[in-house]
């Protein structure tokens, strides 16, 4: 991959700060890096608790974007689920009519501070919403342990739930909730996000069948095509999502969706949906549930409305310095 210089990156380098419209993962504020090169506009925006290690990739995959651009795709356009955040469930469907067309959702669970009972009362809420049809999928971002995880999804099962993603923290956890899932006959199949992602090994989830499926995001694991890469090694069915991206973010994830040989989920690439603002006047928002394959252009207007004040501008020029480091 084409290296640009750090003056190359530092010189567009545009940092915004968009307020959420719910708080997500902790998240009410979202701020990333912009950068435009030759081949358009790229994205950096590893959430603020990363290390530089784990944001080298996240630049990695902003210079692909920027510098290289995409493989080729094999669909002109991408199905989406809706997310629902760790919200009341009287505030479920006023989230849903944010993602029009929609028939699938992901709910979020195992929020700090909540109980299994919270997200029991939301997944219900979800179904009551949307359904008999509509696909349900929950993701604990690795917060149970596996007593909870197993006890919790039986509940769940009430609800038809398409799958559990990242139920537990560990690629262990995660084979043996499999295992107990198996022998007491709770039909929820597992999928694994962190544990692909945030992996120094992503090739341990196969080798362990710890899983059922992988969910796989561009910026985290290094671009588009070291996401595809991973799939072919990996030989479980994908679910493309993304990270709280702008559209110009999400434009990648959009690209990864496009270039798989094999896509038989909805992804979680409608999150755009969740933010108060945009840094473009064409947002990737779903319309009838799906996605364009497209490029984004950063408006630069919008820029300006949301540009993060100087001395978030200055951290995260030297966040970019200490991650171009180790790419």
């Amino acid at each position: 991959m084409t290296q640009p210089s750090l003056d190359d990156l530092l010189t567009p380098l545009r940092v915004v700060s968009i307020p959420m419209r719910v708080r997500f993962r902790g998240v009410t504020e979202r701020e990333v890096a912009l950068i435009e090169g030759p081949a358009g506009w790229g994205e950096f925006g590893p959430f603020l608790e990363y290390a530089p290690a784990e944001a080298s990739r996240w630049l990695a995959s902003a210079v692909e974007a920027a510098w290289v651009g995409w493989p080729d795709a094999v669909r002109d356009s991408v199905p989406v689920n809706a997310t629902v955040p760790a919200v009341d469930p009287d505030a479920v469907p006023a989230v849903l009519q944010r993602f029009p067309g929609c028939t699938t959702v992901k709910v979020k669970v195992a929020e700090r501070g909540q109980l299994p009972d919270d997200d029991v009362c939301r997944v219900a809420a979800v179904r009551d919403a949307m359904g008999p049809s509509a696909r349900i999928r929950v993701d604990a971002n690795g917060g149970w342990d596996v007593d909870t995880a197993t006890e919790t999804l039986r509940r769940l099962t009430a609800y038809d739930i398409e799958y559990a993603e990242q139920p537990c923290a560990t690629v262990e956890e995660l084979r043996d909730l499999r295992v107990v899932l198996a022998r007491n006959r709770i039909d929820v199949p597992v999928a694994a996000d962190e544990s692909i992602r945030k992996a120094e090994d992503p090739m341990r989830v196969r080798d362990l069948g710890a899983a059922d499926i992988i969910v796989i995001k561009a910026a985290p694991l290094g671009g588009v095509r070291r996401a595809l890469e991973i799939v072919q090694e990996c030989g479980l069915p994908a679910v493309v999502s993304s990270s709280l991206d702008t559209s110009v973010g999400m434009a990648a994830g959009v690209a990864l969706a496009a270039a798989l040989p094999r896509l038989d989920h909805a992804c979680g690439l409608g999150t755009v949906a969740l933010l108060d603002g945009d840094v473009t006047t064409d947002s990737l928002t779903p319309v009838d549930g799906a996605l364009p394959v497209r490029r984004v252009t950063a408006d630069p207007d919008l820029l300006d409305r949301y540009a993060a004040p100087p001395d978030r501008v200055h951290w995260w020029r030297e966040r970019l310095t200490a991650a171009l480091e180790l790419a």
